[in-house]
């Protein structure tokens, strides 16, 4: 694309510095002939792929590869959209402005399920066919990793091969093969990198259904395929690759600041949590390195904080240390230190207190249920007086602003459950009004906010049937005509959304044919309130004759097939199904910190608990 096209377009877009590239820590190559040609993808706009810590990391690193030109592209906002499709002009990468139909290889990171059609738009804007079997030989290899991969049945049709796991070793071993295969035919490449570690491939797999649509078999198609596909994991994480400088946009994104991630995994078992179940091991990055990677990032980027990032940040096991080895180095540049993750029965007051020195924000705690009894069902490991304590402390130094999280329709829920946040928002505001008048400081400010519950696989609530629309509905207006009070504010989420949610994440390949008819009757940002159109997404499951309640709403038995079983996250079926008859139960877990609870996952992977 030429200067002059670029200006014609951006002069009629909302904001032009999502498309111009150019940032700060740009990296920028000569391309010839050798080059090979990598498109990080990100299925959502640029302001959210920019934060998007995966994203910096497989940018610097597939860089450091001699001959390996790797680039970006966004979803485009609906009005560059209209003028790219006006102009018949392709979506381009922003690094060198080149089509990326001219890339050998376009890598999307699933982080969300109903970003999927803008996965297809992205593949549409490019004049690449949708679906794998139609690609030629010249179109590049459509790959997809991250975590909604670990049910990469959905869009079997239309990826070319999936990563399992962590991709910072594997994508090198991508790149190396292609190398070698340059001059191979397609489909000679795809039966090669079918046999590294951690890659599907789904044309060499068939499913069969039985008659009430359930799977009846999964399988390779020959033996030169593996029957399971074993999540890859980065061992060594201390020594793992972690850039020292990150793209530094001119917009504001949704996360102004240096990411770094202090330590993979999580020990605490929480039922509904996907993600502490895939990324187990735990792993854990030393305070020494850390300290290191912060300097080159601030001296690199300029930028004002540091995340410390991680799945439950407070169980960092030398927290207290690593926060004052930050502290004493950023404090007198005024940088400061946030830390996202925090647990209500870890919470470091006295620290919080400390680091926010320099920026005082709000409060935010995740209890994820009302009730005790519904806590131990998900075994959150928390109980009512964690939370009781710990705003106790931040109402008496100076604090006013809480948020609290939970999920709507999680198993086993009662209404008592429900009126169980209302509940304790309003426990929480009669901490603030009980103390002293002359200790009261600001204006109490009380979040409560609910999410619906999905369930996803890999955890042990992948069997559990999702609560109807109208339940979830139901659930939300109890809430909301019990809460009268006006300090305490409360939203939630979109019913609707949540179901097809549901429907994706526990999907087959059937449901791959359901995202591409969405997609062709418009159906794009579906993770946006103002563009998610339900009815389409409706007219699309009665056009294919295809019920979505069987996939969000049916509770599974424990002997079915699931689309995902061929998949290996170290974490064992037998492990989950224990845990689904403890949380019936009632049943606490203890966090593997404390002693193994036999997950399965240390005999195939090592971490610092196992």
């Amino acid at each position: 694309m030429n200067d002059m096209d670029l200006r014609d377009i951006l002069l009629r877009v909302e904001k032009p510095s999502r498309y111009i590239g150019n940032e700060l820590n740009i990296i920028k190559k000569d391309i010839d002939e050798n080059t090979i040609r990598f498109a990080f993808a990100f299925p959502d706009i640029y302001d959210v792929g920019m934060s998007h810590l995966g994203g910096h990391l497989l940018y610097n690193l597939m860089n450091e590869i001699e001959d390996v030109y790797c680039e970006r592209v966004y979803s485009p906002w609906v009005d560059m959209e209209e003028v790219l499709r006006e102009k018949k002009m392709e979506i381009y990468a922003l690094e060198s402005k080149d089509p990326i139909s001219k890339f050998d290889f376009i890598g999307f990171t699933l982080q969300y399920e109903m970003s999927y059609t803008n996965i297809l738009n992205i593949l549409d804007l490019a004049n690449i066919p949708l679906r794998s079997n139609q690609r030629r030989e010249e179109d590049p290899f459509i790959i997809a990793g991250g975590p909604c991969a670990y049910n990469p049945e959905p869009l079997a049709n239309i990826i070319d091969f999936f990563i399992m796991g962590e991709g910072e070793e594997v994508n090198i071993e991508i790149i190396e093969l292609y190398k070698k295969m340059r001059d191979s035919s397609r489909d000679e490449f795809l039966r090669e990198v079918a046999k590294i570690e951690g890659i599907y491939v789904p044309k060499f797999y068939n499913t069969v259904y039985n008659e009430d649509g359930t799977i009846k078999d999964f399988s390779p198609i020959s033996d030169e395929f593996p029957s399971t596909i074993k999540k890859r994991i980065v061992e060594d994480f201390d020594k793992s690759y972690f850039p020292d400088k990150f793209l530094v946009p001119y917009i504001k994104t949704v996360h102004d600041r240096i990411m770094i991630e202090i330590f993979r995994g999580c020990t605490r078992g929480c039922r509904f949590c996907q993600a502490g179940t895939i990324y187990r091991p735990v792993r854990n990055r030393s305070i020494e390195r850390i300290s290191e990677l912060a300097r080159k990032l601030i001296d690199s980027t300029g930028y004002e904080e540091i995340s410390l990032s991680s799945l439950s940040t407070s169980d960092y096991p030398e927290i207290e240390s690593l926060v004052s080895a930050m502290m004493d180095e950023f404090e007198e540049e005024k940088i400061s230190i946030s830390l996202p993750s925090l647990r209500l029965d870890k919470f470091p007051i006295e620290m919080i207190e400390e680091i926010q020195k320099v920026r005082k924000t709000g409060l935010t705690f995740a209890p994820e249920a009302g009730s005790q009894r519904l806590r131990d069902v998900i075994n959150k490991g928390i109980e009512e007086e964690d939370l009781i304590n710990s705003v106790r402390k931040a109402f008496s130094r100076g604090w006013s602003s809480v948020k609290l999280y939970f999920m709507i329709g999680l198993p086993t829920e009662t209404d008592e459950d429900v009126l169980g946040i209302k509940e304790l928002g309003y426990k929480v505001r009669k901490e603030f009004f009980d103390r002293p008048k002359e200790e009261i400081k600001g204006n109490l400010n009380i979040n409560l906010s609910s999410s619906c519950f999905v369930p996803k696989p890999f955890t042990p609530f992948q069997w559990f049937g999702q609560d109807s629309i109208e339940e979830f509905d139901r659930k939300i207006k109890l809430l909301k005509d019990n809460i009268r009070d006006r300090k305490i504010k409360y939203n939630s989420h979109d019913g609707k959304l949540s179901f097809l949610e549901a429907v994706i994440a526990r999907g087959d390949r059937k449901i791959g044919e359901i995202i591409i008819r969405a997609f062709e009757k418009g159906c794009k940002f579906d993770g946006w309130s103002d563009y998610f159109d339900y009815d389409k997404w409706m007219e699309a499951f009665d056009e294919l004759d295809i019920d979505p309640h069987f996939y969000a709403n049916r509770t599974r038995d424990f002997d079915e097939i699931m689309p995902w079983d061929f998949v290996d996250v170290g974490v064992s079926k037998e492990f989950l199904k224990r845990e689904w008859e403890r949380a019936v139960e009632g049943r606490l877990s203890n966090d593997c910190r404390q002693g193994c609870i036999n997950c399965g996952v240390n005999k195939e992977f090592s971490g610092d608990y196992c």
